[in-house]
């Protein structure tokens, strides 16, 4: 059983907040800034460039990888961290076209996180002769899977409203159609139970800064699963993914299985603070996380909605259906938005009318949640977001 008490004792978390947005920003664990000092002394500082060999740092991709597997269902061996999600969502979806060459159709959906979409549009230019990157509404996925399409790139938790795709389902479709996938899992790794291999899917990326808690910039994640491991061609081919990196030799070679999609020097000092996140989920049943997610939402659902009728609900009203957040609708939600902030509930905007608050049980129980709505309710009842200082946008919404 999955002691959320301790979870939560685990984080940092300042004093007179109540913190709704781990899907943007995970909160920092007590021990990251001790690992990372110590790495940076005892390691950095005193064994220099000999840490690459005698600090581990070289091994960190796959073994942060593993760990990061344990949590999505993914084969040992299969997964590996570094670079951006962006670079990782463009190695995996020219590498499932290769796959597929018969076919010059990507298919995806409006709920897609945009920068996807965009690495998505900027292959499809580059390749020319008849690619295409094809869009339709979250629920018109299933019906636009033909043997036309290539290979079909999900998110599989919305960002704006949580709405959750069915994985297994549309995986088992696509495949039927001879369609190869591909996953973003930012929404979903650390946030409810994913079983890659069991739903077979072929690739799958992901972030470690949201629900995995590894800190502002940490390195994202990509699975490749075992039958394309050996065959799976890395359009992004830098000189980490290199058969004999320290060869040097001027025609590239891939690597073994998923080594071969690693491209960058991996982030030392980040994937030292995400080693110290990943310490925490040692402990933790993600089938018990889920479930006490749901509860939280639920709650957080109804506890707002009978304060705030001016707040429409933008997430599926079934648990089942959506991931860790909640989102509401309200015309002025970037003030209302700040205007919580500065009551010290943090969630975030995302335009053009979404209030997003994520439901994360490590470091949020009961006594949060109506606390939160407490406010939320103090803050619609008195107006507070007409102030002219919520009124101005800030950078990072």
């Amino acid at each position: 059983m999955t002691d959320f008490a301790a979870t939560k004792s685990m984080f940092h978390l300042p004093e007179g907040v109540l913190y709704l947005d781990g899907n943007s920003l995970g909160p920092l664990p007590k021990a990251a800034p001790g690992r990372v000092a110590e790495m940076l002394g005892a390691q950095w500082g005193e064994m220099l460039i000999t840490g690459w060999n005698l600090g581990g740092w070289m091994a960190m991709p796959m073994e942060l990888g593993d760990r990061i597997g344990r949590l999505i269902g993914a084969e040992p061996g299969h997964v590996t961290v570094g670079d951006t999600l962006s670079i990782k969502v463009y190695q995996a979806l020219a590498a499932a076209l290769a796959l597929n060459p018969d076919r010059r159709v990507i298919l995806s959906d409006s709920g897609n996180f945009p920068s996807d979409l965009y690495m998505a549009s900027g292959l499809v230019r580059l390749l020319g002769e008849g690619f295409e990157l094809r869009v339709v509404a979250p629920e018109e996925v299933a019906a636009a899977i033909t043997d036309e399409i290539a290979v079909l790139m999900l998110t599989e938790v919305d960002y704006r409203t949580g709405r959750k795709h069915d994985m297994a389902a549309l995986t088992a479709q696509a495949h039927a159609a001879g369609v190869v996938t591909v996953w973003d899992l930012a929404h979903s790794a650390g946030a409810l139970p994913v079983d890659l291999a069991g739903a077979g899917a072929d690739f799958a990326v992901g972030c470690t800064y949201k629900f995995l808690n590894g800190g502002p910039g940490a390195p994202a994640f990509i699975y490749v699963a075992p039958r394309h491991a050996g065959n799976a061609l890395p359009a992004l081919s830098g000189w980490l993914g290199h058969a004999a990196p320290f060869a040097f030799d001027l025609d590239y070679r891939p690597g073994t299985g998923v080594e071969r999609m690693r491209v960058g020097t991996p982030p030392v000092i980040q994937m030292t603070a995400l080693a110290a996140a990943l310490d925490i989920w040692e402990g933790v049943d993600m089938q018990a996380l889920r479930r006490r997610c749901i509860e939280l939402s639920d709650l957080f659902i109804a506890e707002v909605e009978a304060a705030c009728p001016q707040l429409t609900l933008a997430s599926p009203r079934d648990g089942s259906a959506r991931g860790s957040q909640v989102s509401f609708r309200f015309e002025q939600g970037y003030a209302a938005m700040q205007a919580l902030i500065a009551r010290g509930v943090i969630g975030d905007f995302r335009a053009p009318d979404i209030m997003r608050f994520g439901i994360t049980p490590l470091y949020l129980d009961e006594g949060d949640i109506r606390a939160a709505a407490r406010i939320i309710a103090e803050v619609f009842e008195t107006r507070a977001y007409d102030r002219p200082e919520f009124q101005v946008r800030q950078a990072v919404t």
